[in-house]
């Protein structure tokens, strides 16, 4: 993992903020990378918590982001498709785009994973997870992620 991401919401390893989760408005943080190789053709980002009852459990799915792209600002908008033509998936609790934090109990983990893809994903929007990670496989050039925790 080489891709550095970073959030002016939290930095790695600390608690993300209220505004970012379902005790509050529930809005995407805004996130910026740098160090995308060269050759990338798009940029997926997947946010998930590893430490749900159930397993992996995905909170935001996006790709088809442009290549020359470096942010995504604070509180994407709930849609199948961005105006750059980035195509949304459906997260675990059944939704188009973001949908934070809510554990039931106890401190969960919450990776935001970045992958410079070789390609763009040719899939419609309100994909799952598993189904953008499979369309990657053998696509990613590069890969980073930024961790933040929650509690309530």
């Amino acid at each position: 993992m080489t891709i550095k991401i970073t959030s002016t919401a939290f930095s790695e390893g600390e608690p993300i903020p209220n505004r970012y989760t379902c005790t509050d408005v529930n809005v995407s943080p805004r996130l910026q990378w740098e160090n995308l190789p060269g050759g990338a053709m798009s940029i997926a980002v997947i946010c998930e918590d590893p430490d749900a009852p159930s397993g992996t459990w995905s909170h935001w799915v996006l790709f088809n982001l442009p290549a020359d792209c470096t942010e995504l600002p604070e509180w994407i908008m709930e849609r199948e498709e961005l105006e750059n033509g980035a195509r949304q998936g459906l997260n675990d609790f059944g939704t188009v785009g973001y949908r934070g934090p809510c554990p039931h109990g106890g401190t969960h983990r919450y990776y935001f994973k970045i992958y410079a893809l070789d390609t763009l994903i040719d899939l419609p929007s309100l994909i799952k997870r598993q189904e953008l990670l499979d369309a990657m496989e053998g696509h990613i050039l590069d890969d980073g992620q930024l961790m933040g925790v929650y509690s309530r």
